[in-house]
C-alpha cells in the first residue's frame, strides 16, 4: 500500500473499454483506471458523487442541461443523482474515484446489463 503506483504501467495491463480496474483504495473510496471509446449508457448514482480525471486523451460527458468536454489533466465531479453519459471519439484513459461497490453503470443497471455495460466490481490490477 505504501508503494508508488505507475498509471502508465497499469494501463498496459488491459485493453477492454468501459471496464474499470481498481488500482488503490483509500478508506471506502476506490481509484479505478478505465479506457473508454465510443458512447456509454446514460446513468446516475443516487448516493454518491463521481470523479472523472482524464489521464490521456479527450472525452465528453452529456449532462441533462449541457455537454462538458475534458482533455489531458482535466477533471470533473459529477454530483450524486445527476444523469450523465460519458463518451469519447478516440481511446481515452481516465481515473475514476468513487466509493467501493459503486456500480459503474448506475443505480438502475437493468438496461445497462441488457447492453453489457455493467462491469464486475473490485477487479484489481
Amino acid at each position: 500500500m505504501n508503494e508508488p503506483i505507475n498509471l502508465e504501467s497499469k494501463f498496459t495491463k488491459f485493453s477492454d473499454y468501459w471496464a474499470p480496474k481498481v488500482i488503490a483504495q483509500m478508506n471506502d473510496y476506490q481509484f479505478k483506471l478505465v479506457k473508454i471509446k465510443g458512447e456509454y449508457v446514460s446513468h446516475k448514482h443516487d448516493d454518491t458523487d463521481e470523479v472523472f480525471i482524464v489521464i490521456e486523451g479527450k472525452m465528453s460527458i452529456q449532462l441533462s442541461d449541457k455537454k462538458v468536454h475534458l482533455r489531458d489533466g482535466e477533471m470533473i465531479v459529477i454530483s450524486k443523482g445527476e444523469q450523465h453519459q460519458p463518451f469519447a471519439e478516440e481511446e481515452c484513459k481516465i481515473l475514476l474515484i468513487e466509493p467501493n461497490e459503486t456500480i459503474n453503470s448506475g443505480d438502475d443497471p437493468i438496461e445497462s446489463n441488457e447492453n453489457n455495460f455493467t462491469s464486475p466490481n473490485n477487479y484489481w490490477i
